[in-house]
């Protein structure tokens, strides 16, 4: 009988169940609903899915709050495949590599006083866990409590529900490595500062916090390490206070917390964000601040996961790089400089990696906030003054990590789209990049490391002992022509200009037409031996030559010109995909995470999870065959990206996987950043409205848009034809209107002239 029945279920019901799942909806009034900060957490040094935390925040906010399930001092602060929380802490971490700086912790206990992390923690479910960018709320079994939390910029509120007790306690972790802690109990206060970090920081630096209760305390004691004392004042390794409370059954407590990397009279100061403003009202406007920068690009006929997907992609696109900048007592502008310990006046940014983030964050913000980027530079130019550097990867200081010299497109690309319109010092920042770019630095990812053979040879040698040499001589020749662009917009001389023209051309160098990709070379010009394409590091960054092969950015038709011509180019491409996953480990010795991403993709040596590739896909629409181009984005956009807590396809990196979404599904990816131009894919929703930051909208339609509808048949440009691979900058600034004709087969007459390819240096 229930065989029968359920037969007859299927019979009538799943007909209307099964398409209501890829069902299209339309204009929804708010995004933040289908922002999932939960997206990329289930992931760990093994395997990335996004190696990132739940970041409860503000939009570029100076501190994020996360839960912490991974134990003090571990990069893997939260984990989706968890099941116990040790407290709730504010975070400055950009990745788990990173690791974080300034952070404490705030953790609910009841019944025994547990102070200690692994005696405190507590089991928790993700059905009684409830994350939004702007709010969090879990329960707390072992201790029978509700937390909440919800952040401005630089403070935060937490509600925290306790059962009916006279032992509920509120542990403040200021965690190890030296710290402090004070209890005012006339105050229903706790003060104190952490200098936990993990590099560059100088030696002064603090992290001080203000911790303020709407409850009087039963009791108070601060620990020292492991040690319980009724002291209300500490200094130790690891510091800590816990203060003590009777509560009613269902009785709320109220902590309003700020912090400072300046003073603990400046933490009080930035208490003042939350105002005398209740729980609801912050959370509201934390609420209604995500809507209006995620509504700031609406998107209409997607289905339920594709919102999900790209309102999580933008997001996370909207956390880094991060404010690390205050206002003192007057309303001015200042920091603490995490150069050289001093409190400066003007804007500073942080927590960004420009290996990842110059591809497409930087690009983002250029279109979508021109205002805030204009900030973001003059952060750069007080860091150059500051430390005598431009920072590579900063967090908050000056970090040893990567390769490459791209803070020259990050600065170059700034000025070339906005030009005069914020005020900043853009002859300091030149002057910047002519110092990094012929001087190696004090750290090997500052300045450029091999600099004095570079000058000389046009590229960094295989044999004089500088790793991942073919990946720096690379991402050299794309900064030299950064350079050159931002030098013929500043009017500098002629032979200066020539110069980084003539040695943004030094990719060249590295070609070898044997085997038809890039290749490390010796110094006496004898390319590197023995050559196993399919080799990770070595003479590149976590890639092989199969990836870095197409980082010529700024050259396209250069690089077909070596590669034998148009066909022979795109056969190359081809084979990208085509090819097994197969990979040489040994640099390593082991199975590094972003090899085995690639490997498990089902892509071929497309290695979708790290960067070095990302672009190579659209590098379709140089050599006639755009509709390649627009198969593969819809490929990678539907099988590489979830709205689920293994999401993404390797490491999301400070906005920069997300931003290739975000700029992906519109239809449209900045290939070269400081080109000015972006290279057509196809979009991915029925319609988009860009609201730009000048007033202006940018309107996409697709309307027969869907999953059998990827190619452009055909493309107006404000009611004209388009037959461009490319749109210009300064076209979509003015406000554009995009009406895209999609086909189920490829239109293979559109776009396949020379006249519609985008733009490479040696067609100048």
């Amino acid at each position: 009988m229930y065989h029968t029945i359920f037969l007859l279920f299927l019979i009538f019901f799943c007909p209307f169940v099964l398409p209501a799942q890829s069902a299209l909806i339309g204009a929804i009034d708010n995004p933040v609903d289908y922002a999932d900060p939960l997206m990329g957490t289930d992931s760990d040094y093994r395997l990335s899915n996004g190696n990132v935390y739940p970041a409860i925040a503000r939009p570029w906010g100076m501190n994020f709050w996360t839960p912490q399930t991974g134990e003090m001092g571990n990069g893997w602060a939260y984990t989706y495949d968890a099941n116990r929380i040790r407290g709730f802490k504010q975070t400055h971490q950009p990745s788990p590599w990173m690791n974080d700086y300034g952070q404490f912790s705030l953790m609910p206990v009841t019944g025994a006083l547990r102070f200690r992390e692994e005696d405190r923690q507590s089991w928790f479910s993700h059905k009684a866990e409830t994350v939004k960018p702007h709010y969090y709320s879990v329960y707390l079994a072992d201790h029978d409590v509700t937390t909440e939390l919800t952040p401005t910029e630089r403070a935060a509120l937490f509600r925290f529900t306790f059962p009916e007790t006279d032992s509920s306690y509120v542990v403040i972790d200021a965690f190890d490595r030296g710290s402090y802690v004070k209890i005012i109990p006339e105050e229903r206060k706790v003060i104190g500062y952490t200098t936990r970090n993990s590099g560059g920081v100088p030696d002064n630096f603090r992290n001080y916090f203000v911790v303020v209760f709407d409850k009087d305390f039963t009791q108070t004691h601060t620990f020292s390490d492991t040690t319980l004392t009724p002291a209300l004042e500490q200094t130790a390794d690891h510091a800590g206070a816990v203060v003590g409370f009777r509560t009613a059954k269902g009785e709320t407590v109220h902590a309003r917390v700020a912090s400072s990397f300046i003073s603990h009279e400046q933490a009080a100061r930035n208490l003042e964000e939350l105002g005398n403003d209740d729980f609801e009202t912050v959370r509201q406007a934390g609420r209604e601040q995500w809507n209006a920068e995620l509504g700031r690009i609406q998107v209409e006929g997607g289905t339920v996961d594709q919102f999900r997907t790209f309102y999580s992609c933008l997001y996370r696109s909207l956390l880094f790089p991060r404010k690390f900048y205050e206002y003192d007592a007057a309303g001015r502008v200042v920091h603490y400089s995490p150069y050289n310990g001093e409190v400066r006046p003007g804007y500073m940014f942080t927590d960004t990696g420009f290996w990842d983030t110059f591809r497409a964050l930087f690009p983002f913000l250029n279109l979508m906030y021109p205002e805030l980027n204009g900030h973001i530079q003059e952060g750069l130019s007080n860091a150059y003054d500051e430390s005598g550097w431009l920072p590579e990867w900063a967090s908050p200081g000056l970090r040893n990590v990567m390769v490459g010299n791209n803070s020259a497109s990050v600065v170059a690309e700034a000025y070339l789209k906005s030009g005069d319109a914020y005020d900043y010092d853009i002859e300091n920042l030149y002057e910047a990049l002519i110092h990094g770019a012929n001087n190696a630095g004090p750290l090997t990812a500052v300045g450029r490391a091999g600099a004095e053979y570079y000058n000389e040879l046009g590229y960094v040698p295989y044999d004089v002992g500088i790793n991942e040499n073919a990946a720096r001589s690379l991402e050299y020749a794309y900064d030299d022509f950064a350079i050159y662009r931002l030098a013929q917009a500043l009017g500098k001389p002629a032979a200066e200009v020539e110069k980084y023209r003539q040695r943004s051309l030094n990719y060249r160098k590295l070609y070898d037409p044997e085997t038809r990709l890039m290749r490390g070379k010796n110094k006496d010009g004898s390319f590197m031996q023995p050559f196993n394409p399919f080799k990770w590091g070595d003479a590149f960054t976590e890639g092989n030559s199969w990836h870095y092969s197409w980082s010529v950015f700024h050259d396209v038709q250069g690089l077909i010109d070596l590669m034998g011509g148009e066909q022979a180019f795109v056969d190359q491409l081809d084979r990208v995909f085509s090819l097994p996953p197969v990979f040489d480990d040994s640099y390593y010795g082991q199975v590094i995470h972003e090899i085995r991403e690639m490997q498990i993709a089902n892509m071929g040596q497309y290695a979708h999870g790290n960067q070095p590739i990302q672009h190579m896909i659209y590098l379709y629409n140089y050599a006639g065959q755009p509709w390649k181009a627009q198969y593969w984005v819809r490929e990678t956009l539907d099988r590489m990206y979830k709205p689920t807590p293994d999401g993404y396809i390797g490491d999301e990196d400070n906005g920069q996987t997300s931003a290739w979404y975000v700029f992906s599904a519109l239809g449209f990816y900045p290939v070269a950043p400081a080109a000015g131009e972006y290279v057509l894919g196809a979009p991915l929703f029925r319609k988009a409205t860009l609201h730009l930051e000048n007033g202006k909208t940018i309107t996409i339609n697709a309307p027969q848009n869907g999953p059998d509808h990827r190619y452009i048949d055909r493309l107006t440009l404000n009611g004209e034809a388009y037959d461009k691979n490319y749109l210009p900058h300064d076209t979509l600034m003015e406000g554009a209107t995009l009406d895209f004709k999609m086909g189920d087969t490829p239109n293979k007459q559109r776009g396949t002239g020379a006249a519609s390819y985008p733009y490479s240096l040696s067609n100048e």
